[in-house]
């Protein structure tokens, strides 16, 4: 077979590290009024976690399931892939039931009116097998059902991007272009008739960009290549983009934007959030500092989350939502605040460490080459 560069991927473990911190952060910003939610990403230029946390999905699973077609063929690679896509669906489906019981016991108890929130309280049995059918997606748990629609493209992203990266960005960009172009182009959420809030269509295209890095750093030596003017173009558009997004009012500062404009379009995700993702993530990615920063405990109990994406990410979920709860029953105080970020962050970061060792006791009496790669990616 020949060297496709889609083989022997090396793990980059800034990449977990990113993740990692895009869970942390989707925590945060998945809880309303939560003060943190002033310094998560999304105030700082146009993506946000939901962009980071897809297009890393995306080149993790070039690592894991790229080099199972290329090690084990065909029929190991969408073995494994259905296999993932099963285990995702699953997790989903106990969110579902989570949130489900969860928030009716709490109103119950509390005697507390249904919130705007939670509109598919009163959907019945019958919704919730739409739910389990992933025609009704709640609001907070519509991005497992992305990644697992992205997840069985997969398959075919690969034998594209085998052909040639550039294709594969080409046919990937023409498909992200309908949305943009007609906001109909989505699929239905049946819990309100909308669209889904991230259209497959257009999210794809995150996805593909990120396994096409994992191609490019493979073929350049597992390496991003750091070119000088291409990080300068990039740190000036990320600084652009810093002083039209920040709310510098919420922070008594004069408005220094300069050309005010409405947010771009998050469910079509448009140009602006795609730009300004790539231009993070090449930063990041050629970015030695970053480097040295994963030698302090701190840093790789981070990257740590990142390894366990899908746990720490239902984790997160589930503390969200009673963070959320927390706050519709005793209101917002600085107390409260305090004790649901410390609290959910530790608990998380708690977690992951539990799943690292007990990952850690698995590969210690296996094989050293029968593990070669995370398979939670």
């Amino acid at each position: 077979m020949p060297n496709d560069g889609l083989r022997g991927i090396a793990r980059e473990r800034r990449v977990d590290l990113l993740r990692g911190f895009a869970l942390l952060t989707i925590l945060v910003d998945h809880v309303p009024d939560n003060v943190l939610g002033r310094i998560t990403l999304r105030n700082f230029g146009y993506s946000d976690a939901a962009e980071l946390f897809v297009m890393l999905a995306g080149f993790a699973s070039m690592l894991a399931y790229g080099n199972t077609f290329a090690r084990e063929g065909i029929g190991a690679g969408i073995r494994r892939v259905l296999m993932r896509c099963a285990r995702l669906y699953v997790f989903q489906l106990g969110l579902l039931l989570i949130t489900l019981v969860s928030i009716t016991v709490w109103i119950r108890w509390f005697q507390l009116e249904p919130n705007a929130d939670y509109p598919f309280m009163d959907l019945g049995l019958a919704q919730v097998r739409r739910g389990a059918a992933l025609r009704v997606l709640p609001i907070y748990l519509d991005i497992l059902p992305l990644y697992i629609l992205l997840l069985m493209m997969f398959p075919l992203i690969y034998f594209v991007m085998r052909r040639s990266p550039w294709l594969a960005l080409y046919l990937s960009g023409l498909l992200w272009i309908a949305p943009n172009l007609d906001n109909d182009f989505n699929l239905t959420n049946g819990l309100d008739g909308t669209g889904w809030f991230f259209n497959p269509f257009a999210w794809q295209f995150m996805f593909v960009i990120g396994a096409a890095t994992a191609v490019l750093i493979k073929r350049r030596g597992g390496v991003m290549p750091r070119i000088g003017w291409v990080r300068g173009i990039a740190w000036a558009f990320l600084l652009f983009a810093f002083m039209e997004t920040f709310p510098w009012g919420d922070w008594g500062l004069p408005d220094l934007s300069l050309f005010p404009m409405d947010p771009p379009d998050k469910s079509d995700l448009a140009l602006l959030r795609v730009l300004h993702i790539v231009a993070l993530i090449y930063v990041a990615l050629t970015s030695q500092w970053l480097t040295r920063q994963l030698r302090y405990r701190w840093v790789r109990a981070i990257e740590v989350c990142g390894k366990h994406s899908l746990e720490v990410f239902s984790l997160g979920t589930v503390i969200a939502l009673f963070s959320r709860l927390v706050f519709l029953t005793f209101g917002v105080t600085w107390q409260l605040e305090l004790v649901v970020n410390l609290v959910g962050m530790s608990l998380l970061i708690a977690f992951a460490q539990v799943l690292e060792q007990r990952r850690a006791r698995r590969v210690s009496v296996a094989a050293p080459d029968a593990i070669p790669l995370n398979p939670s990616a």
